[in-house]
């Protein structure tokens, strides 16, 4: 876990994530991503510079009744951490009702609504969400093989619409460490019910870095592409951070 948040150190210091007095919540989807990013910012609580309020929020898109949550209850209990389950209907738009054969889309949509809400309600002005390093480096490439273009998500977004600030303090932690971390914590992983979960143009994109990963001596393709996405002379991805108006 120390590497871990080595590298959440080093993007809120260079993304400026956290300030004082913050009320963040975690997304907690169950996976191991979320679960790691919900343990680590329990414990930057301990070595950050500015003090925080910590949160977690788990969304139920109602696909499963054998989606359990207590686990991570049990875990927000004992690290003092505010926990807040939402139950929706979205499985059920999305895969009975719109039938979408590309589900991802319309269903992220759907939650990053459904979490805003729940941030509004409890004064929450931070989203944090567990994208590491390959998550990175797998939407630049989805962007540039389908869509044609140059770009991948922000460390830091400003949501307008529903003025609050998403940050991704994991986007420096390569997978690998966030997989070691899970299991030497013993952190518990709920299964993910989606139907999608495992077909989706990600999934591609994770075989294709595997790929591209036998071409290097290191085996670490996606550090020399997150090295690119990163140079502001190269695209400019990450030089202009949207943020709240005087921030």
């Amino acid at each position: 876990m120390r590497y871990i948040l080595s590298c959440i150190r080093r993007a809120v210091e260079d993304f400026d994530m956290i300030k004082e007095g913050d009320k963040i919540a975690v997304g907690v989807s169950g996976g191991k991503d979320s679960m790691v990013l919900l343990k680590a910012m329990h414990l930057y609580r301990y070595i950050s510079k500015v003090n925080y309020e910590l949160h977690a929020i788990t969304i139920d898109l109602g696909l499963s009744d054998k989606f359990d949550t207590m686990p991570v209850k049990e875990l927000c209990d004992e690290w003092d951490i505010k926990y807040h389950v939402v139950k929706t209907n979205i499985g059920k738009i999305v895969f009975e009702g719109r039938k979408e054969k590309n589900p991802c889309s319309l269903c992220s949509r759907m939650r990053r609504g459904s979490i805003h809400d729940e941030c509004k309600e409890h004064g929450i002005n931070k989203i944090a969400l567990g994208h590491h390093r390959e998550d990175v480096v797998e939407t630049f490439l989805m962007s540039l093989l389908y869509e044609g273009r140059i770009n991948t998500f922000s460390p830091l977004t400003w949501m307008d619409r529903a003025d609050i600030v998403q940050i991704r303090p994991m986007i420096y932690a390569p997978e690998k460490e966030v997989v070691s971390a899970c299991k030497q914590n013993n952190l518990p992983i709920i299964k993910n019910p989606c139907p999608a979960d495992l077909d989706s143009k990600r999934q591609d994109m994770k075989r294709l870095l595997k790929t591209l990963n036998t071409y290097r001596k290191d085996g670490d393709a996606a550090k020399y592409l997150m090295l690119a996405i990163k140079k502001q002379e190269n695209y400019h991805l990450w030089d202009k951070i949207k943020r709240r108006p005087g921030e």
